[in-house]
């Protein structure tokens, strides 16, 4: 019980962790602001290497993780077009990232109550991806 909720509890942290560094990824080209550029490079990179470190806790289980849903993927690059094309600026990037950061929190939080026997590493990892995307959020504010 403890190995499968652990595995579950990783692949989501996977998914959550590419869709944000994915979706970063999607909006730097239309930064404007140097500040909110490296602010949102350094949050990639700290994307990066918390996937690094869920796919070496998921590697011992022999697991390949979890990528998030091409359907998933496909809809908030379509919404991020939009919005950015209606609106394009540094607000508007803002906008989008936080309402991710969000979306992320409140979903890798249910995760994380759903998958109470995951061991305490994978919860401290999903912890941590939480606190990241929160902070981020935070930071935007600043941008709105």
């Amino acid at each position: 019980m403890i190995d499968n909720d652990t595995v579950r509890l990783l692949r989501e942290c996977d998914a959550g962790a590419a869709m944000g560094a994915g979706s970063i990824t999607d909006v730097l080209g239309d930064v404007r602001s140097p500040s909110l550029r490296q602010l949102l490079t350094e949050s990639r990179n700290d994307h990066d290497r918390i996937s690094k470190e869920i796919r070496s806790q998921l590697h011992r289980y022999d697991d390949a993780g979890k990528r998030p849903g091409p359907v998933a993927e496909t809809m908030s690059r379509m919404e991020t077009r939009v919005k950015l094309a209606v609106g394009s600026g540094d607000q508007t990037v803002a906008d989008l990232m936080t309402d991710g950061c969000n979306m992320g929190v409140k979903s890798l939080s249910r995760y994380l109550n759903q998958y109470r026997a995951a061991d305490e590493g994978s919860r401290d990892t999903a912890r941590r991806l939480i606190a990241m995307e929160a902070r981020l959020a935070e930071e935007l504010r600043a941008y709105l």
